[in-house]
């Protein structure tokens, strides 16, 4: 992992506008109307509130709303992170993968798919193939489509493709306005392995615990 160009800094205080506010108090960070979000990625996007509000509203149904199961929803997260090498995303990812019951290996093989694609089960073998479908080849493929229709409905299609779409077009914003890690976390490489030598453990979505915001920093 490498350190990211800052291309769109966190919004100066002096800029602080209501507006500005509501996107990085959003997720109900204790404090952050009068401290600001302790993420960098609402502090960026608070620059640009016409955009971060809706984009706020969208991304709390694909995270907190997903008609997919939450293992289904990490899954596909985990695999777009690292096809796009998001360093940001994969990173927060590792540790609500964790959450949902997946292993260190298995988010080993969610990186390293399809090797060893045995491993799976046939509905996560073919989430993962849905991901690289769409990203190779912008479709998916009837197979693909009939394999996980045996396991999804109509609205879970619908999400999982959305979701998909989702998270390679949030990690391109991460990656192209320069949003770093946090400076106050130990980040987790591609490696699995964490730059303070404390490895990965699991993190909290916010709202999966009342103090979801300090211990994910604990």
């Amino acid at each position: 992992m490498t350190d990211t160009k800052r291309r769109i800094p966190n919004l100066p205080r002096e800029e602080w506008t209501d507006p500005a506010r509501e996107v990085f108090a959003f997720w109900g960070e204790p404090d952050a109307w009068e401290q600001g979000s302790r993420t960098n990625i609402m502090m960026v996007l608070a620059n640009h509130p016409a955009m971060a509000t809706p984009y706020n509203q969208w991304s709390k149904h694909l995270l907190m709303t997903n008609t997919l199961s939450t293992r289904a929803l990490e899954l596909l997260i985990l695999r777009v992170a690292w096809r796009v090498k998001s360093a940001y995303e994969w990173h927060n990812h590792v540790g609500y993968g964790l959450n949902a019951g997946l292993t260190l290996e298995d988010i080993g093989a969610i990186r390293d798919y399809p090797s060893d694609a045995d491993r799976w089960a046939e509905e996560d073998r073919l989430v993962l193939a849905a991901v690289d479908e769409l990203m190779d080849d912008n479709v998916l493929s009837d197979a693909t489509w009939a394999g996980l229709s045996k396991h999804y409905n109509r609205q879970q299609m619908m999400d999982l493709v959305m979701s998909i779409g989702h998270y390679v077009m949030t990690s391109w914003a991460i990656s192209s306005f320069g949003v770093p890690i946090e400076g106050d976390v130990d980040p987790i490489g591609f490696d699995l392995k964490s730059a303070g030598g404390e490895g990965p453990r699991r993190t909290f979505k916010p709202g999966e615990v009342d103090d979801w915001a300090e211990q994910n920093r604990s």
